[in-house]
């Protein structure tokens, strides 16, 4: 049973224990619960987990749940644009590359919106970081290979989560993205 599933059974310690765990490790039964099939940043976890149990009628755990994050560190990248367009953004530790492009207006596409089926959020990462990171899933490698300009070191934007050794870091945008869907189009940021 997954740890959502059985939240509604357990008292509200055990709740709040649950979803302390769930708001710091974002872990894979806690996205598959919610019907997040890519890692996602730790605010996003806490916006699907209240309304998860608002849904479950376990309003008393949502004020709980909001108070127990911990402080996050703040850590800042540069994105470098095809045109040579240097953007500083700054993020919370957890947050994928993908979602702080975007709320940066970076022009990095992200069509299939973070799941991890497309190659669109191709980003370039620096060799010591790229070597610090843990290696690409499967399906990661897969997209990778549809990417435009793939390198040694390419990841996919929406994989790839902000830790404390990425300050500083210097994330480079391939001059061209191959989307199927839509060539040349972009999503509208949400």
């Amino acid at each position: 049973m997954s740890l959502l599933c059985s939240l509604s059974t357990r008292a509200p310690r055990q709740i709040s224990n649950s979803l302390r765990r769930a708001r710091l490790y974002s872990n894979a039964a806690v996205r598959t619960t919610l019907g997040l099939r890519t890692p996602v940043s730790a605010a996003a976890t806490t916006q699907r987990m209240r309304g998860y149990l608002m849904r479950k009628g376990l309003q008393s755990s949502v004020s709980r749940f909001s108070t127990l994050s911990p402080s996050l560190k703040e850590i800042t990248v540069t994105f470098i644009e095809s045109d040579g367009n240097e953007v500083v953004a700054t993020g919370e530790e957890g947050t994928n590359l993908m979602e702080l492009a975007h709320e940066n207006d970076v022009d990095l596409e992200g069509a299939c919106e973070g799941a991890c089926a497309c190659s669109t959020c191709h980003v370039i990462l620096d060799d010591k970081i790229y070597d610090e990171l843990p290696e690409p899933t499967d399906e990661e490698n897969d997209m990778l290979d549809l990417a435009f300009g793939l390198t040694d070191t390419s990841r996919l934007g929406c994989q790839v989560l902000l830790t404390p050794e990425m300050e500083g870091m210097r994330i480079k945008l391939p001059s061209a993205t191959r989307n199927f869907y839509v060539d040349g189009a972009k999503p509208a940021h949400h």
